[in-house]
């Protein structure tokens, strides 16, 4: 006798970054994944995607019930992830607004086990050291429109775990990085300003960089073993932005920035960015919400994930040089 199909996965957000990492991960571990794409989304990461493609809208509840048939597990990836926009509420109403349709679907079609994507974003840093799930903000006390948007996602899925009994376990990656980055995200193009020789000067802040295929991996660990209504970080290393900035630097073969930048005096900068942004269309390369989140250290730990889950990332200068190499590939650093 033929041994049975493999239950099927849906994965949200496909086409983007993490989703196309998730999607793959998903499939070289044996799930069949059906994948969820809008019409209109990029299909650079979707060429070679190991399984079925589906359109549809993540807050489109017809689209979303239909993608949702025959499911067993889901893994919730799609956002909208700008630090900007030039109606910043749209990010929040976008991001409530597919968090809520996908999971109340999941619920009406009785899926097994939900893996719901959210952010390192919805914790509060620590001034001492780096910070842990336990750490839950609020919407008041997020830094940005985006942060805001995440922690109020976050809250709505806490909130049918309880009450309702969706069997969501929560993700919290921190700053992914490497290949398929698109966009690319608000740190890829930091990679690919860096790498090009057009960032002279940088602002002092820290972040937690993470290679984007071990935040991938951790998601089907999530799935596999997991506990409902848990959150666990998927996070890589603790690194100061100059220290990247050199690690970019070094592997590119240019010299490091030097000069480190007070906050203050860029953010009359910061405005008029978001202003030529808004006449034109494009989209600032700094914005005053990066600034304000420039005055924390965004560090984490995930050692949760790591006790639980088994949990393991790859030092963070191995995933910079995935990232610069696949830039270059794909023609944005020259």
């Amino acid at each position: 006798m033929s041994s049975p199909a493999p239950s099927l996965t849906l994965v949200t957000g496909v086409s983007g970054f993490v989703g196309s990492a998730v999607a793959r991960a998903l499939a070289a571990e044996g799930h069949r994944v059906r994948g969820l794409v809008r019409a209109s989304s990029p299909r650079a990461n979707l060429h070679d995607f190991p399984g079925e493609l589906v359109e549809g809208d993540a807050r489109g509840p017809a689209s979303v019930a239909a993608a949702m048939r025959g499911v067993r597990h889901l893994l919730h990836v799609a956002a909208d992830y700008r630090l900007w926009a030039p109606d910043p509420e749209e990010i929040v109403r976008n991001n409530r607004a597919s968090t809520e349709t996908v999971m109340r679907a999941a619920l009406a079609a009785g899926v097994e086990r939900v893996v719901y994507t959210s952010s390192v974003a919805t914790l509060r840093p620590r001034d001492d050291g780096p910070a842990d799930e336990t750490r839950a903000a609020t919407p008041e006390q997020a830094v940005g429109v985006y942060k805001r948007s995440k922690v109020v996602a976050e809250r709505l899925v806490e909130a049918l775990v309880r009450d309702e009994g969706l069997p969501a376990v929560i993700v919290q990656p921190s700053t992914p990085i490497g290949p398929r980055d698109v966009k690319p995200t608000p740190t890829g193009r930091i990679i690919v300003e860096a790498a090009s020789g057009r960032m002279p000067a940088y602002v002092d802040s820290g972040l937690n960089l993470v290679h984007v295929d071990d935040v991938a991996a951790g998601h089907v660990l999530a799935l596999e073993q997991g506990r409902v209504g848990e959150r666990y970080i998927l996070g890589g290393q603790d690194v100061m932005l100059g220290e990247m900035l050199a690690e970019i630097a070094e592997i590119v073969g240019r010299k490091p920035p030097t000069v480190r930048i007070p906050r203050a005096p860029l953010f009359p900068l910061a405005w008029a960015n978001e202003q030529i942004a808004r006449a034109t269309g494009g989209n600032p390369f700094l914005t005053l919400d990066s600034l304000r989140m420039a005055k924390y250290r965004m560090f984490f730990s995930s050692a949760k994930a790591e006790g639980e889950l088994g949990y393991r990332a790859r030092p963070y200068r191995a995933a910079l040089e995935d990232a610069v190499a696949w830039f270059r590939q794909a023609g944005m650093i020259r």
